[in-house]
């Protein structure tokens, strides 16, 4: 698949967009600040051992313990984690997954170290052991590719390794070259993991940009535009070693408007935060993240372009598959997702909308798994999460509806006020009552409400004042006693 990837770099952030059939595929950030931990290699030791969850809590030097499951400690050959490890032991570990929320990092013991055609498993005890990548179907293929990394293998070789994609299309030699600086990256940290004090980084994944030239930039990638003359120079070097066949690719951006401006993607970040996603038909999705899962419903809007009714159904149904895998893609929602779409009264539409969403999420870098329409028409999946979701890097819960995404209402909050001033006049006896509010709700007393505030005072005995305060949010108020 033709496709080009835009990289706008500042000393703060990188954003990478990768654009193809003219539209924002894909979005990664990083930020200097806070750089995810995916692939870091770490010597940490075992804070806690919980047999009950077969589980054990690890420090790895980040604010939070990291957290490692029996099935991520090598070989667990179905022991129990008790008998594997104890509380004290250093372990050298691999983060599989970034801190999310109040949980901490995922780790394993299976490390591997990924090059630019091949990853190297270390420690895998089937010493000499090739996988190869699904993604190359001919089993003739395969076969060959497989004997012509086994010829690169030195006698002494331990681990195992899976040959990726992209190593079908190069030679023996940089093959050989990328076995060479895994080895080499294997041996350093093993080096260091030995006179090191625990805990310790002892190896850092690459940088936003490098990984995406390793992991994302193929021989059907037309280019890759950066924007930072300093970083050009950087791309353009360590393609060279690395990858040589995409340094051409490689083109620096000196156009006057911004990169992402070029080509809509800051329209397209904005877009991705909201709910509510427009289809071209007039239907629309409605996208609900929560911390367990995250929901879509499908909604048919404005469409009636179809003969019947089943037909719009169906159609705009079809539409939403495509724009839910685009914008799982987009906003890098993972783990387990809801999808509602509008029933449909035969099987014969609902299996080729569930046949459209699977081919629509073939292209996806991650994992996914669909499930077929359960009893209640829901289809349910999952998508692998390694990192926080786009919302959650570039957003934070309001602080005025505190994540519901409402609040209460003016009215809501009078009728709060007067009560709690009915229960304050039961326990103490003040001079008045003085109300801080927000301005629409003292508005509301002076207007609508005002009768019921004078009948209060006049039972209550005492005067009740108003003053309104700007910097009030809705549900924010005090009640004085003075």
């Amino acid at each position: 698949m033709n496709e080009e990837i835009l990289i706008n770099f500042t000393p703060q952030e990188t954003r990478v967009a990768l654009i193809s059939h003219g539209e924002v595929q894909e979005l990664l950030i990083e930020r200097a600040q806070n750089r995810g931990y995916v692939g870091n290699v770490y010597l940490g030791k075992v804070n806690r051992v919980l047999p009950g969850m077969q589980s054990a809590f690890v420090d790895i030097g980040l604010d939070k313990s990291a957290f490692i499951h029996v099935a991520d400690i090598h070989p667990s050959q179905d022991t129990p984690i008790e008998k594997l490890i104890f509380d004290g032991q250093t372990l050298l570990v691999q983060v599989l997954k970034d801190p999310l929320g109040s949980k901490g990092a995922r780790l394993t013991t299976h490390i591997s170290i990924p090059g630019r055609n091949l990853v190297y498993l270390p420690v895998d005890k089937k010493d000499g052991q090739i996988g190869i990548s699904q993604k190359i179907t001919e089993e003739k293929d395969r076969e060959e590719l497989k004997n012509r990394v086994r010829m690169l293998l030195p006698p002494s070789f331990q681990g195992s390794l899976i040959v990726r994609t992209s190593a079908a299309e190069v030679t023996s030699a940089e093959l050989e070259e990328d076995l060479h600086f895994l080895q080499l990256s294997w041996q350093k940290i093993h080096q260091q993991s030995q006179k090191l004090p625990t805990p310790a980084l002892l190896h850092q994944d690459l940088n936003l940009m490098e990984r995406v030239m390793r992991d994302i930039a193929e021989q059907s990638t037309t280019q890759i535009r950066i924007d930072s003359a300093e970083n050009y120079k950087k791309l353009r070097e360590f393609s060279q070693i690395f990858m040589p066949k995409l340094l051409d690719k490689v083109i620096l951006y000196r156009g006057e408007r911004p990169l992402f401006d070029l080509y809509n993607v800051e329209s397209e970040i904005n877009l991705a935060l909201n709910r509510r996603v427009s289809l071209k038909s007039g239907g629309y999705l409605i996208i609900d993240q929560t911390e367990s899962m995250t929901t879509i419903d499908v909604n048919t809007g404005s469409y009636i372009g179809a003969k019947t009714f089943v037909d719009t159904i169906y159609k705009t149904n079809l539409e939403a598959a495509k724009a839910i895998a685009r914008q799982l893609r987009l906003r890098n929602l993972g783990g387990i997702i809801i999808v509602d779409f509008i029933d449909m009264p035969t099987l014969e539409h609902q299996s080729a909308v569930l046949a459209e969403l699977e081919r629509s999420l073939a292209i996806d870098r991650a994992k996914t798994a669909v499930n077929p329409f359960s009893s209640l028409g829901l289809v349910e999946m999952t998508r692998k999460r390694t990192r926080e979701s786009l919302a959650h890097q570039l957003c934070q819960v309001c602080t005025t509806c505190d994540g519901k995404g409402e609040i209460k209402t003016a009215q809501t909050i009078c009728y709060e006020i007067l009560r709690e001033i009915v229960r304050e006049h039961r326990q103490f006896n003040p001079k008045e009552f003085r109300i801080v509010a927000a301005p629409d709700v003292i508005d509301l007393f002076l207007e609508e409400q005002s009768t019921f505030l004078a009948e209060l005072s006049e039972f209550i005995g005492k005067p009740i004042l108003l003053r309104a305060e700007a910097l009030f949010a809705q549900e924010h108020y005090d009640i004085v006693l003075l």
